[in-house]
C-alpha cells in the first residue's frame, strides 16, 4: 500500500532590494515577480522609482525550474495545481516572514504598496487572504484577481486600501473575454479597482510605473 506523508523542513529564499531599511523610508514597496522569471532580473524594472526615501522588497518563489529543456535559463514558480495549499502555506510564511523583518525597520507613517505582476497577483492576495498584513495599496499588474476567494467576507479590511489594475492593451494573455470575466468577478466581490492601461504587450512598462508610483505617492 502507498500512502502518502509530508514534513515541514527549512529552506532558503532568495530576495533582493534596492534602497537601505530605516526610519528614513516612508514608501516601501513589496513585489512579486510573474511565472518564469527570477527576482534579480524582475527588480531591475523597479529602478526606475528607486528615490531616498523608497524601498523596494523583491521576494523570489520558492520553486525553480529550466525554462526550456534540461539545461540553460532557469525561472521560478511560486506555486502549481499539485499540492497547491502546502505551496500558499510555504509562500505565505515567506512573505510574512520579510515583512515581518522589515516593516518594523521603516517610519512609522510607511505607505506599503504590494504589486504582483502575472501569477505574482495571485501570490500577492492569497498571501493578503491568509495573513492579512497591513498595506495601503494593491497593484495587480497583467494579472487577475483569483475566483477561489471570498473578498466580500472581508470588505472592513479593504475599506481603507486602495486597489489598482494595470495591464496592457496588447497582452496576448488578457483576452477580451477574461477581462469581461474578470470585471464581472470585481463586481460581484463588491471590490473597487482602479484600472490603468499602456500601449503594449504582457511586461513591467517602465514609465507606466513611475506615472503610478507618483499617484501613489501623492494620495
Amino acid at each position: 500500500m502507498i500512502t502518502s506523508h509530508k514534513i515541514s523542513i527549512s529552506k532558503t529564499a532568495h530576495y533582493y532590494t534596492i534602497g537601505t531599511p530605516g526610519k528614513h523610508i516612508h514608501c516601501c514597496w513589496i513585489v512579486c515577480h510573474g511565472y518564469g522569471q527570477l527576482a534579480k532580473y524582475f527588480t531591475r524594472k523597479f529602478d526606475v522609482i528607486a528615490k531616498e526615501d523608497t524601498f523596494i522588497i523583491a521576494p523570489e518563489a520558492l520553486s525553480h525550474f529550466y525554462t526550456e529543456g534540461l539545461t540553460g535559463n532557469v525561472g521560478a514558480s511560486w506555486m502549481t495545481k499539485e499540492n497547491r495549499l502546502d505551496e500558499i502555506a510555504d509562500y505565505t510564511n515567506y512573505l510574512s516572514t520579510l515583512y515581518q523583518q522589515f516593516i518594523p525597520q521603516l517610519s512609522g507613517d510607511v505607505k506599503i504598496i504590494l504589486l504582483g505582476f502575472s501569477q505574482g497577483c495571485a501570490t500577492q492576495l492569497r498571501w493578503m487572504m491568509n495573513a492579512f498584513p497591513t498595506f495601503h495599496h494593491l497593484v495587480l499588474w497583467a494579472g487577475l484577481v483569483p475566483e477561489d476567494l471570498d473578498y466580500l467576507a472581508y470588505q472592513d479590511y479593504f475599506l481603507d486600501k486602495k486597489l489598482h489594475f494595470v495591464y496592457g492593451i496588447n497582452d496576448p494573455f488578457l483576452t477580451p473575454e477574461r477581462l469581461e470575466q474578470h470585471q464581472q468577478l470585481i463586481e460581484n466581490q463588491q471590490l473597487i479597482i482602479e484600472i490603468d492601461t499602456f500601449e503594449g504587450e504582457h511586461t513591467i512598462n517602465r514609465e507606466t510605473l513611475l506615472q503610478l508610483s507618483e499617484k501613489i505617492r501623492s494620495t
